[in-house]
């Protein structure tokens, strides 16, 4: 048999190691297989490998070290972290250190191979393909999101690393902070690029609209169905959906979504009928759902399916390094790309609260183009308020506004979260009341 991988097997039960090995090597795989973690390390410094298989649980080094070492010396390699402990915040943090999945003990034979082949495939698209994917991301970047901020570009590494994955997201920040952006930018930046990316407003529609609408219903189903009609989630088969503003989905209809989430199926309304989906599932909210959680008011368990990665935008007035940038992004986009702001208009915009966001942002500009003839955008041709903040020569802020913010600067820096609780000279518990009440 050809072989098609080479693969690093780490696992310190030598039944489950030989299993595996047995396994790996079937679907044609060359397999180094070891019980101790670092010779396994040692391994990595004298040789190159595709893939490699890690069990986490192991000693002296786990195999969170053992991928943070070949993250170092073999950054191509593609790893999977097995472990009997599986868990959503075990795949968190295997991700975020650059593992492409995990795979949860005990598993069969069968799982196994196809779950390989699942990884093979991954790390052969990935090889083919990784000088035109940078060059693409080079050209297209993170969508329109344009940005200078260490914080976003933070955000966007993190979307880069999960991208390639299966695993639900949740999108948190302020109306405006450009979330579908971010949601569109992870589907471009997956294996379901070419699929289908579908998107929906939970707030705009009525509970029993909003569920045909997501699921789709039959004729007769209730009044006004005049015809069968496919769901948002038959749209997205084999892509991904995208469902904005989350927490205004009804108790009833989460216990549907639920559902999806854990054994891909639904009927549609009116029908009995069971349906498979294959679907990623990217969520988005401005709210608190952890207080909604707390209140009753959202399904705790639905909230750890879609929470199972995190992103959070920051507000523009936290990323005001990136104001000039985007007012030229917009300019270029209306087709004014030559026009300037004066240094007045230009310093109204920059310290402007922005409680829009950017999406405010790009409206102001959009206004400003149309209202000016020539190529300098003045105070004249922003609105009235911007004339009037000028004016106060300042943004009056409240003290809850000021204490957030100071925060939010010490949480960037601080290494942890007693280390901010020590530099803000209060205890961890105050520190993580205030950090609820401000949605950080």
């Amino acid at each position: 048999m050809v072989t098609r991988a080479s693969v690093l097997l780490v696992d310190d039960e030598l039944n489950i190691m030989k299993t595996v090995k047995i396994c790996l090597e079937s679907v044609g795989f060359s397999v180094a297989a070891f019980t101790d973690p670092v010779k396994a390390a040692d391994a990595l410094r004298e040789q190159r490998f595709d893939i490699g298989f890690y069990d986490l649980k192991m000693s002296p080094i786990d195999g969170l070290e053992l991928l943070k070492e070949t993250k170092k010396l073999s950054p191509e390699t593609t790893v999977i972290l097995m472990t009997a402990h599986g868990s959503v915040e075990t795949a968190v943090e295997a991700m975020k250190k650059g593992a492409f999945d995990y795979l949860q003990k005990p598993f069969e034979f069968d799982d196994l191979k196809r779950f390989a082949e699942k990884v093979y495939d991954h790390h052969r698209l990935k090889s083919e393909v990784a000088m035109l994917r940078e060059e693409l991301r080079r050209h297209r970047g993170s969508g329109e999101i344009v940005t200078r901020s260490e914080a976003v570009r933070s955000v966007l590494d993190m979307a880069g690393q999960i991208a390639p994955s299966t695993i639900s997201v949740l999108l948190e920040g302020e109306s405006g902070t450009g979330k579908e952006l971010l949601a569109r930018h992870i589907h471009k930046m997956s294996e379901r690029a070419e699929a289908p990316f579908v998107q929906v407003n939970c707030a705009a529609l009525a509970e029993n609209l909003l569920e045909s609408e997501l699921f789709g219903h039959v004729k007769g189903a209730f009044t006004g169905a005049v015809k069968d009609r496919e769901g948002r989630f038959d749209y997205a088969n084999g892509g991904t959906i995208f469902m904005d503003e989350i927490a205004e989905v009804s108790p009833g209809l989460q216990a549907k979504l639920l559902r999806v989430l854990q054994s891909k199926e639904f009927e549609k309304v009116g029908e009995s009928v069971t349906r498979k989906v294959d679907v990623r599932v990217i969520t988005a909210t401005n709210k608190n759902l952890e207080q909604l959680v707390e209140e009753g008011k959202f399904r705790e368990d639905l909230f750890y399916r879609l929470n199972a990665v995190r992103l959070k935008l920051p507000p523009l007035r936290e990323r005001t390094e990136d104001i000039p940038l985007l007012v030229q992004h917009f300019l270029q986009k209306q087709g004014r790309g030559n026009n300037e702001l004066s240094t007045e208009a230009l310093s109204a915009i920059t310290k402007y609260p922005w409680k829009g966001n950017v999406r405010e942002l790009e409206n102001i500009i959009e206004r400003a183009v149309l209202l000016s003839k020539g190529e300098t955008i003045h105070m004249v041709h922003l609105p009235e308020e911007f004339e009037t903040f000028l004016r106060a020569g300042h943004h009056a802020q409240s003290l809850e506004e000021i204490e957030r913010q100071h925060i939010v600067k010490v949480l960037r820096f601080a290494k942890d979260l007693d280390e901010a609780a020590s530099i803000l000279a209060i205890d961890p518990t105050t520190l993580w009341r205030k950090r609820k009440k401000y949605n950080l």
